[in-house]
């Protein structure tokens, strides 16, 4: 009998430079709010500077209802057009305050605990 470990779900958002802040912050508060670990990813100084704002924004959405977010941003190689570009990813995870419960993998938490 083999048993098979539960990964949380994790959803990935692609910003532009043309994206919404606001918008990019309602779907990650939303996934957030759902136990849904988010991953945000942005080529290009202009996206990854709507990506942060949309980072910020959510979290003001989601402090008065007491989750607090962290933010880990890495590097990612990817291939858009047959052509290799570095993204940058910044992955969303929740901090509870306020005795909400947690959905975050201990893998994710530890390595956050770290920062």
């Amino acid at each position: 009998m083999s048993t098979t470990e539960h990964k949380p779900d994790v959803g990935c958002l692609k910003v532009s430079s043309k994206s919404s802040p606001a918008s990019v912050a309602g779907a990650i508060a939303g996934m957030v709010k759902d136990g849904v670990s988010v991953e945000i990813q942005a080529v290009g100084a202009g996206a990854v500077n709507q990506a942060v704002k949309a980072i910020a924004i959510s979290r003001g959405f989601l402090s008065p209802i007491g989750i607090e977010i962290a933010c880990v941003p890495s590097f990612a190689d990817i291939v858009i057009d047959g052509e290799y570009r570095t993204a940058i990813r910044f992955a969303v995870d929740p901090r509870y305050t306020r005795g909400v419960g947690t959905s975050v993998s201990d893998e994710r938490r530890d390595s956050l605990s770290d920062l």
